[in-house]
């Protein structure tokens, strides 16, 4: 039985074959380490991991590409700039339809005494920009938000939330997990200030790397979460002023961005809005396909019905089997690989008005076919009139 891996929204699979043959070049023929090493392998690596921050920089937009700044994934690119920039008493403004990446520093810092606030939205999880304005209180500081759900696809209006945030003086912090690589950013339009992303899923890049991008003023306003070694300045034990430095500390995961610097130069060959279009083509063929057992009342299309302001994620209700039963019988009795439950984003669901069952989840990706979104049809097909 064929595996049609559809859950590309956790990560992408597969990757381009110069991922993985990065890394593995790397891994055989390299090995050494940044500001560690005064040796020519050193140096030339050293360019590398430049390099591909000036290419992250340019693909959202950054004003300088030492402000790039490399962590291990998202969430702790999110906890990062969160615990490093909010205290006791400041309030936030996030969406409904937020991840665990951001509810749970949101809330683990609430007990100690951070105020946030939810921006309402609709059953499709669109967001009601008209109550933000009315949300902002004294002590509102910073409004959090992902690009876009990673239960539906549904995408904020970050350029608009960017737009009030500036007239109000507010910092934006924005969750790019799902939208990083594949739709087009501009920190300097929409005002980001700090944009998270990871590489292991849009940018096609290995699992272990990812980082946040930040504007110059917002740097001196966030305390490093980690200090420790850098390489730079060694004679000192207080922590470096200048970035990339002052927030990254210990060995870096050279394998990781060193994957991610050929998936990035895979994408710019490739083009982001190719990209983008596939995975969209794929997603609204898939509902286009399951909407007659919508239609029969076996099955719920949760989300958007269209495919604007979306990403390729879509989210399913099976009406008469368990979600958790269908998933397993997509992969074990038909190889289709999905993503059942919660997502990681329990507030999202009750959005959506599918707490607590959650959902099956269909991520699609540059590399899955129509016939890969056929086969999921046809299982679910066959899974709803049992």
């Amino acid at each position: 039985m064929d595996r049609i891996y559809l859950d590309n929204g956790a990560t992408s699979f597969p990757k381009p074959k110069e991922v993985p043959d990065a890394v593995y070049n790397y891994m055989v023929s390299s090995g050494a380490n940044i500001n560690r090493g005064g040796y020519k392998t050193a140096y030339d690596l050293e360019g590398t991991v430049f390099e591909t921050r000036e290419m992250l920089a340019e693909m959202f937009g950054a004003s300088d590409c030492k402000n790039i700044v490399f962590t291990k994934n998202i969430t702790e690119s999110l906890n990062f700039v969160l615990k490093g920039f909010l205290n006791p008493g400041d309030h936030v403004l996030c969406s409904s339809i937020e991840h665990n990446a951001v509810m749970r520093p949101l809330v683990q810092m609430e007990k100690k005494g951070l105020e946030f606030s939810r921006i309402p939205g609709n059953q499709f999880g669109e967001l009601d920009l008209e109550a933000i304005e009315n949300m902002i209180k004294e002590n509102t500081v910073a409004i959090v938000m992902t690009h876009a759900s990673n239960v539906t696809g549904t995408m904020n209006p970050i350029k608009d939330v960017g737009d009030i945030c500036a007239k109000h003086g507010l910092k934006f912090i924005v969750d790019a997990a799902q939208t990083a690589g594949l739709v087009p950013i501009d920190m300097k339009s929409m005002n980001i200030d700090a944009l998270c992303f990871t590489g292991h899923k849009s940018l096609l890049g290995p699992q272990g790397i990812g980082g946040f991008a930040i504007k110059e003023d917002f740097i001196s306003k966030i305390e490093p979460l980690i200090s420790g070694g850098t390489g730079s300045i060694s004679h000192t034990e207080e922590i470096p002023d200048f970035m990339p430095d002052r927030f990254e500390s210990g060995t870096p995961n050279i394998p990781g961005i060193v994957g991610l610097n050929a998936s990035l130069k895979w994408i710019n060959e490739k083009g982001i809005d190719v990209i983008l279009n596939h995975e969209l083509e794929l997603a609204q063929r898939f509902i286009d396909g399951v909407r007659p057992l919508a239609d029969k009342d076996c099955l719920k299309i949760i989300g958007l019905p269209g495919m604007e302001n979306r990403v390729g994620v879509v989210s399913v209700q099976t009406v008469n089997t368990d979600c958790a039963d269908a998933a397993f019988k997509l992969d074990f009795e038909y190889g289709i690989q999905t993503r059942v439950g919660l997502h990681c984003a329990p507030h999202a669901h009750k959005t959506f008005g599918t707490y607590p069952t959650g959902t099956i989840r269909f991520s699609f990706g540059y590399f899955n076919t129509e016939a890969d979104v056929d086969a999921a049809i046809k299982a679910l097909t066959e899974i709803c009139s049992e």
